[in-house]
């Protein structure tokens, strides 16, 4: 009976409220129209039909898809390399170490061993005596224990708020690799859209440069006005003013992939160099069930460690309301001579126990525990935001992969009408049947229908990507890295940094 009653007073009970990680939502779909089974397909490069299937599971490696060595390398270095990454991994390790300091505290007596020596004197008045000073040497040994009881639980809510932090800094570290992993992706999709763009162009440009030298040609025969030569120089000129804005955006993209696998700027040039022919459009696209999202989302599962962390504050606060029991005791040695020291006439020992409480602190431990509560509520409306907004990129990016479809099977047929049209405007402009503004419409329509057509190509590929990171990346799903891949082997350490 003894032995159960001091268990219950050292354990005790957990004041305030036991966390429960909020349900998931009550949603069967992301969009409110029903997506295609299959989307529309293009006869050109990124115009596979890519298909949705519901509640398959996300691979932990999804950047694999687009079966590019260059860009698997690229995330490699990332990984390892990036600064943001390294930053969050030593956030990481700094909460499960101020974790760690915690634990000791509360679950583990206070120990300490004093070894002191001096020489002192006295005066015979302070001790009331007429008998003059006295000069001697004091030495002592001892060991005290001090603990406090954590019978209203204070000190484990503040462990579940530590071990909340640690959560949290998991999944911040998780949200990290995702959008780093994200970003490379994309800034590879928009280095090989702006390779692209500025191929397109520079192939205007020699279509404008021959349509110009036939303008000139027939000038001087007579057949056109020097109006007509002027427009198509004019034309030429502001195709080719497009050209630096494109190189420019280029050199940009390509400093920003160096930055991110952390590099100087300088270093884009030993880059691999990406195009749309270099990489694969996904078939396949694995959608999670709406049900399973907020267990996937690492920003959704760091909102719910700080609602957690909260949650366990409020504990901590009112269980600063009642009273605390600490237990203390020593036990040591003192004696005039460090020969007579553990002799049995100079051990001393002492034991004690103290109970504070508080009676009256101008309602300042209330208020505190009214601003826990306010601070539960507000990290619980920002759950509710963070969860919200997630299902938001969800359905806007699965409603954006439909449309991207659409779009691009719309743009590549207008591109071919657009390049027979200028061909056939050539030919009949060169044997007078038509005249120069007809020309003119004809490359101006092809060169806007060229640059767009390259514009939509790119927007799959973004957007495939873009879903893999509205769904969280797959980062809970890990799975064994290939033989001798080396970008493959990083994922595995993430996971593994997480379980530490």
């Amino acid at each position: 009976m003894w032995t159960a009653l001091v268990g219950m007073l050292l354990i005790g009970c957990a004041v305030g409220p036991d966390f429960k990680p909020p349900g998931a939502p009550d949603a069967r779909t992301y969009t409110a129209a029903p997506l295609p089974e299959e989307t529309a397909a293009a006869p050109v490069a990124g115009g596979q039909a890519q298909r949705f299937t519901m509640g398959e599971e996300i691979p932990h490696q999804w950047w694999l898809i687009f079966h590019s060595e260059a860009l698997d390398s690229l995330i490699g270095r990332a990984l390892v390399q990036n600064p943001t990454v390294s930053a969050a991994q030593a956030a990481l390790r700094r909460a499960r170490e101020t974790y760690r300091a915690q634990f000791g505290t509360v679950w583990f007596p206070s120990v300490g061993a004093d070894l002191a020596g001096r020489r002192q004197r006295t005066s015979g008045a302070s001790s009331g005596s007429s008998s003059g000073a006295s000069t001697f040497n004091l030495y002592n040994a001892s060991v005290s224990v001090s603990y406090l009881l954590d019978i209203f639980g204070g000190g484990r809510r503040e462990l579940e708020a530590l071990q909340s932090q640690v959560d949290y800094q998991r999944f911040l570290l998780e949200g990290t690799y995702l959008a780093l992993t994200a970003n490379i992706v994309t800034s590879a999709i928009q280095e090989a859209s702006l390779r692209a763009q500025l191929q397109a162009t520079r192939d205007i440009l020699a279509d404008q440069a021959r349509a110009y030298e036939l303008v000139k040609s027939q000038f001087e025969l007579g057949g056109v006005s020097r109006p007509d030569v002027l427009a198509q120089e004019t034309q030429l000129a502001q195709t080719r003013a497009t050209l630096p804005p494109l190189e420019k955006a280029l050199y940009q993209t390509r400093h920003q992939l160096a930055t991110l696998i952390g590099q100087l700027p300088d270093r884009a040039a030993e880059l691999p160099e990406f195009s749309i022919q270099t990489l694969t459009l996904p078939e396949d696209l694995p959608v999670s069930l709406p049900s399973a999202l907020v267990r996937q989302r690492p920003d959704i599962r760091a909102s719910e460690a700080l609602l957690h962390a909260a949650s366990a504050q409020v504990g901590v606060a009112t269980a600063n309301l009642y009273p605390k029991i600490t237990l203390t005791g020593s036990y040591g040695t003192a004696s005039t001579r460090t020969q007579d020291l553990f002799r049995s006439d100079t051990i001393f020992w002492n034991l004690g126990a103290g109970l504070a409480q508080p009676l009256f602190q101008g309602g300042t431990l209330l208020a505190e525990r009214r601003a826990a509560i306010a601070a539960y509520d507000q990290a619980a409306a920002l759950y509710r935001q963070t969860v919200l907004q997630a299902f938001l990129e969800v359905a806007n990016v699965l409603q954006a992969l439909a449309s991207d479809a659409r779009t691009l099977e719309a743009q590549s047929q207008a591109e071919i009408a657009a390049r027979d049209t200028l061909q056939l405007t050539e030919k009949q402009f060169q044997f007078g049947a038509v005249n120069y503004l007809s020309l003119l419409n004809a490359q101006r329509q092809h060169q806007q229908t060229r640059i767009s057509l390259v514009q939509a190509q790119a927007a799959r590929y973004a957007d495939s990507a873009a879903l893999f990171q509205a769904l969280g990346g797959g980062w809970w799903n890990p799975s064994p890295p290939a033989a001798g891949s080396g970008p493959a082997s990083m994922p595995v350490k993430q996971e593994e940094a997480g379980k530490k």
